[in-house]
């Protein structure tokens, strides 16, 4: 007898509903606060970058504990395909694993190996999950359902990736191909020409590719809000808004460049 077991995924859900999951960079939060920060700012998920910033694995587990509590889903972007802390984070709780450098199918299939279970991948089985609160649970639905709801991002960030896009959409278990502007655009020899023709005719072929392939396309690296509504609208589904470091930045030089302003103004009662 099958048994009914959840696992929410905001983003997932976002995403399967037909609408474009919004999500922060973390690379300055060390605190569960950073996922409820998060939440009440309109974000679906939070992708704390293991690849750029410096975690210790407690933390990295705390956090994800706060985002299972809270209703955002927590994703980490790890070294590279083959960083064997994959399967750890989402035994200690995170609900998703975002890999750079996907650049071959055979890159996808090493993430899909150790972020899913058989028949789809080879992670390996652990005991009681944490995002069933430790419940003893048939272990059969509870494999099918962290297949089901374990989000897995493959990152194209490089010529060599973009030439492979298709390859890397078909292989089972990716559910984002999500497009690193910054880095790409870096390796064609144009860094920072986001908007250009170039990067707009690759996105285009992303969105085209996933649709074909029953996967989600995802944008990265471009934080123009303008292009990012363009792309949404033409069928992008899996956004990074900002860092937590460019948030606290913009707002805290605006904070005080208008006190600056006010100040100058003369004396105010």
């Amino acid at each position: 007898m099958t048994t009914s077991i959840t696992l929410p995924n905001p983003a997932l859900a976002r995403m399967r509903g037909g609408d474009v999951a919004l999500g922060m960079v973390v690379r300055l939060g060390r605190s569960g606060d950073i996922a409820r920060i998060a939440k009440t700012t309109g974000h679906d998920f939070i992708f704390l970058d293991v690849q750029h910033a410096l975690y210790d694995k407690e933390t990295l587990g705390h956090v994800a504990q706060a985002a299972l509590g809270c209703g955002v889903t927590c994703l980490a972007r790890v070294q590279s395909p083959t960083d064997p802390i994959m399967p750890l984070l989402l035994d200690a709780g995170f609900t998703g694993i975002v890999v750079p450098d996907v650049n071959t199918a055979d890159d996808a299939k090493r993430a899909v190996d150790a972020c899913k279970f058989k028949p789809v991948g080879r992670r390996s089985v652990s005991g009681a999950y944490p995002m069933f609160d430790f419940r003893a649970l048939p272990l059969a639905d509870t494999l099918r359902t962290l297949n089901d709801n374990t989000l897995l991002v493959c990152m194209i960030e490089t010529v060599e990736g973009v030439k492979n896009m298709e390859a890397i959409a078909a292989v089972e278990g990716v559910d984002v191909v999500h497009l690193g502007c910054n880095d790409l655009l870096v390796d064609m020899g144009n860094p920072g020409a986001f908007g250009s023709p170039e990067i707009v005719e690759i996105l285009q072929r992303e969105i085209a590719v996933c649709k074909a392939h029953g996967k989600f396309s995802g944008l990265g690296g471009d934080r123009d809000p303008v292009r990012q509504a363009r792309f949404i609208n033409e069928g992008i589904r899996f956004v990074t808004t900002q860092t937590d470091i460019a948030f606290l930045m913009m707002e805290a030089t605006r904070r005080t460049t208008e006190l600056r302003r006010v100040l100058a103004e003369g004396p105010h009662k």
